[in-house]
């Protein structure tokens, strides 16, 4: 009971602000409005995109959204994702993609759809001095195989999905630390937490030591909420469900 009590008062403790934090946050989408936005912001180090986002924002021009966005962002590292399943077009599409910009890296996913690994590739894009951002990393296993691929390549990054380890029930913070670990002897390597689910995933990327976290609008709107008084909140959270219940008239 103790150290719940203890547990319980550290949580009201103040809270660093996100400029204090050693992890860089990056933001993850594909609305061109929304990024120029977030560019004007100097919390947002850098970008990432991938091709469901683009769907979702509407997007139908891939080179024409990226020459857009590049046109204001050459400052900041900014990932692009290759959309084929064949590693041979994979290849094409990824050497077309990192002549956009010094900054752009090249988003490779671990694997086709058919589970095969993207090893061989990952070796000869670093081989040829190609920046990449490998994605859709789950398992040690995965990071460790990628980072191999990698090694004595350009800078890259790689992807897990802490958000998605977190769905299956699973605590994805070990996850990372380890992850953190095996890319230690690759400083031109740099670990992201992909696919939070929650502001807290930022605090908690930073303590696992991950380089990078990225995170979609909606996390991102909840950044001045960032040490907000937990007793403020709780009236102001009372004072929204009377207000709701006012508006839907209802009564018994």
């Amino acid at each position: 009971m103790r150290n719940a009590t203890v547990t319980a008062l550290n949580s009201m403790a103040p809270v660093r602000p996100i400029s204090g934090l050693r992890v860089k946050l990056f933001a993850d989408g594909a609305d061109p409005g929304i990024i120029r936005q977030l560019y004007a912001n100097p919390l947002i180090r850098g970008f990432t995109t991938n091709p469901t986002l683009m769907r979702k924002a509407g997007i139908t021009d891939f080179q024409a959204f990226a020459r857009d966005i590049l046109s204001v962002i050459r400052d900041r590292p900014i990932s692009f994702e290759v959309f084929a399943d064949e590693f041979d077009e994979m290849e094409r599409q990824a050497h077309v993609i990192a002549q956009w910009g010094s900054n752009v890296y090249v988003k490779i996913p671990i694997t086709n759809t058919r589970g095969e690994p993207a090893c061989d590739l990952l070796r000869r894009l670093a081989r040829d001095g190609v920046q990449v951002n490998v994605t859709a990393l789950l398992t040690l296993d995965q990071v460790r195989a990628a980072s191999e691929a990698l090694a004595g390549g350009p800078p890259s990054s790689l992807s897990i999905f802490a958000g998605r380890i977190a769905d299956t029930g699973r605590d994805p913070v070990p996850v990372i630390a380890a992850a953190v670990d095996l890319l230690r002897p690759q400083p031109q390597m740099e670990l992201i937490w992909a696919s939070p689910r929650e502001l807290l995933n930022i605090y908690q990327a930073d303590a696992a030591g991950c380089h990078i976290i990225t995170a979609t609008t909606d996390i991102l709107k909840k950044l001045p909420l960032i040490g907000k008084d937990l007793t403020a909140y709780s009236l102001e959270t009372v004072q929204m469900f009377f207000d709701d219940a006012q508006s839907s008239g209802f009564v018994l």
